[in-house]
């Protein structure tokens, strides 16, 4: 988990089993464990998984009570671990992946997680099929219509707190609050409700990475087993539910999962991070009308105040470098005043730095300026231009790719709005090199070679 979010939680005493010690089947039991896991996933009717921290290690996010867990170190007044990667920019695990394709094949119903990451999100699990239990560090809800905002930054507060933005519904506008639970903050009905719901219609749950030691959370999968139904756990430390399973597994998540993909024959499609932001040029005539005063700012989608973690800098420039002078802006919010004729037509070139964490290096946005036109708004399918985004990204498997994907005018003060869509990450996946001989962590992005057989996705006949 983010080691902020282990901060900002109240202090306790006692937070459980910590340091608690690794088990690992031998590889031939392993492998028939995992055989038995894929049967029961193939023959399951109402398939749900309930996972923990355990599945975002590999991510890059420390865990809290393994051998290296940010709780157990703290007991044991050690330094805390350091994140490979800023939170924000941490990217599904291959489990994470795996979970998406197994819902698109209509084997999983429903996700219940009691990570606050956001990875099941930024995964591609509909928001319907999943429970986020403790909350997630990077969502902010309206208490009064219910909206929910997914952010690409970290909420700043967490213990169902107000934050600094307010419900963008112009017939609302209430503050919004974080939506992470501390310590005495009792689980949300809205996301209970449908866990205990679909726990009691499974007929297998399978727990991934999580020790099933915080309640009443942790009593959830035993729902199952009134109406039949069988839970599995895999985990690399022992739980106290493991008398109660029908299959408990020692290994890493992402092999096992690696493993039962590749028996059920279905191929894990990469991951693509799509940010957005927006390019706004406010515009006003001087008071002896022979100039246009205008303002450019490049501004996160979610309000304007709000940062935009993904960007370190921006480098401008002009298509006419003689007549325009170029500037480098390094702090947030990234603004640019200046002055010309109204009759000039102009490009500006926005060079985007990106920050820690996202594949390449930077991109270019070109904006075409002309004061003298007259624009037109328009709203292009922002879900068919993000899904063409990710196709091209996928086909050449490098990020850098952009699109504008909405484009409005405000008539006072004069304002063009264009929106942007970046694939600033993409991380494919290669279930092979899992699930035979050791675990290797999949290479991040630019370069990363896929197998000639990835059919992204779709379902192939069963080894079953």
């Amino acid at each position: 988990m983010s080691l902020g979010y282990a901060e900002k939680l109240s202090y306790i005493e006692d937070v459980g089993n910590v340091g608690m010690s690794e088990f690992f089947d031998s590889s031939h039991v392993l492998q028939e464990k995992i055989e038995r896991l894929a049967e029961m996933i193939q023959k399951s009717k109402h398939l749900v998984v309930f996972t923990g921290a355990g599945i975002s290690t590999s991510c890059g996010i420390p865990d809290f009570r393994g051998p290296k867990g940010i709780w157990t170190l703290q007991r044991e007044g050690k330094p805390l671990p350091e994140a490979s990667l800023p939170f924000h920019r941490a990217m599904p695990s291959m489990t994470h992946m795996a979970l998406v394709e197994l819902e698109k094949a209509g084997i999983l119903k429903f996700i219940i997680s009691q990570n606050v990451d956001g990875l099941h999100l930024r995964s591609g699990i509909p928001r319907e099929k999943l429970a986020e239990l403790h909350g997630n560090s990077f969502m902010e809800v309206c208490p009064s219509c219910g909206v929910e905002y997914f952010r690409d930054f970290e909420v700043e507060t967490i213990g169902l707190k107000e934050t600094s933005r307010r419900c963008s519904d112009v017939k609302c506008g209430a503050k919004l609050k974080d939506t992470v639970l501390d310590w005495e903050d009792a689980l949300p009905t809205k996301e209970m409700l449908p866990a205990e719901k679909h726990c009691r219609m499974a007929d297998v749950v399978l727990c991934l990475g999580t020790s099933l030691q915080i309640t009443p959370a942790c009593n959830l999968p035993l729902k199952c087993l009134r109406g039949g139904g069988k839970i599995i756990i895999v985990n690399l430390q022992k739980t106290p539910k493991d008398k109660k399973a029908s299959l408990v597994i020692h290994g890493f998540v992402d092999k096992v999962i690696a493993g039962v993909m590749n028996l059920l024959n279905l191929r894990i499609a990469p991951y693509v991070r799509i940010d957005l932001l927006q390019v706004i040029i406010t515009q006003s005539l001087s008071l002896d009308e022979r100039y246009v005063n205008w303002n450019l700012r490049v501004a996160s989608i979610h309000a304007l105040k709000a940062p935009l973690p993904f960007i370190e800098s921006i480098e401008v420039s002009f298509t006419d470098a003689q007549k325009y002078k170029a500037a480098v802006l390094h702090d947030q919010p990234f603004n640019l005043k200046r002055r010309t004729a109204p009759a000039e037509a102009f490009e500006i070139l926005l060079k985007l730095n990106f920050s820690d964490g996202c594949g390449c290096p930077s991109i270019q946005i070109n904006v075409p300026v002309n004061f003298k036109v007259s624009s037109d708004c328009f709203n292009l399918d922002k879900e068919s231009a993000i899904q063409n985004l990710k196709e091209r990204a996928i086909q050449d498997l490098c990020c850098g790719q952009n699109a504008l994907i909405e484009r409005k005018v405000i008539l006072e003060p004069k304002t063009e709005v264009a929106n942007h869509a970046l694939v600033t990450n993409i991380k494919a996946f290669n279930s092979d090199s899992w699930s035979n001989g050791d675990v290797k962590h999949p290479r991040g992005v630019n370069g990363t070679k896929t197998s000639r057989k990835r059919s992204f996705g779709r379902k192939r006949k069963s080894r079953f």
